[in-house]
């Protein structure tokens, strides 16, 4: 398939809503993020500068809306079309693995976990990833003890390329080991990420495809 000629800003899942990150959503993401702290620092380094202040994550959503523009990298709200007020978590794409390839990022508030919700939007960006930009690879890092996941990874079928011992440098500058996990685009039909449909829509809201 050839690439879209625009990223999809918003894309739906059966249960889930990823919609570009915007500073409209600044106040839902804040009271996410501020309710899954001890959660989130144990694997993601940008949480240990939380909690910050509303005007603060107002100009991080509008640099992530930028960013998403001009096409650098993708981030996405994470929505659960049962509660569209609500943020759940976030999720990305972010084109920092080499060429034709995106890794896909993502973390669930903690008062969803257990849902499926990582395992149902990462395979949705797999297919994203490949179907709307054309990616040859995709990518999956995680942490070696974060379990859960390694374990969407797994699910969905990617191949666990390598461990990279003291890889991750984190704030406090220490480096932490980081697994990599890869699907190959043509490995996608008959895995588990093929039978997880979609939904893409451009900036303006007009179908991009209807996938699944």
């Amino acid at each position: 398939m050839s690439p879209s000629p625009s990223p999809a800003y918003r894309i739906e899942t059966p249960r889930l809503i990823l919609e570009a990150g915007s500073p409209a959503r600044a106040e839902a993401m804040k009271r996410c993020i501020d309710e899954s702290l001890d959660h989130l620092r144990e694997w993601l380094s940008w949480a240990v500068d939380e909690p910050t202040s509303l005007e603060q994550k107002i100009e991080k959503l509008r640099g992530f809306r930028a960013a998403f523009d001009r096409g650098e990298h993708f981030p996405y709200h994470v929505i659960a079309k049962d509660n569209p007020d609500e943020v759940v978590g976030g999720a990305g794409l972010m084109a920092r693995v080499g060429a034709r390839a995106l890794e896909i990022g993502y973390w669930i508030a903690a008062a969803h976990v257990g849902k499926g919700y990582a395992q149902e939007l990462a395979a949705a960006l797999t297919r994203v990833a490949v179907e709307l930009h054309g990616c040859l690879r995709v990518e999956i890092h995680c942490d070696p003890a974060n379990a859960r996941s390694a374990n969407v990874a797994r699910k969905l079928g990617y191949a666990h390329d390598a461990t990279l011992r003291r890889r991750l440098l984190q704030k406090d500058g220490t480096l932490r080991d980081t697994m990599v996990w890869s699907m190959l685009a043509e490995e996608i039909p008959g895995s588990p990420v093929a039978r997880v449909a979609y939904r893409a829509f451009d900036a303006a809201g007009r179908p991009i495809t209807c996938a699944g």
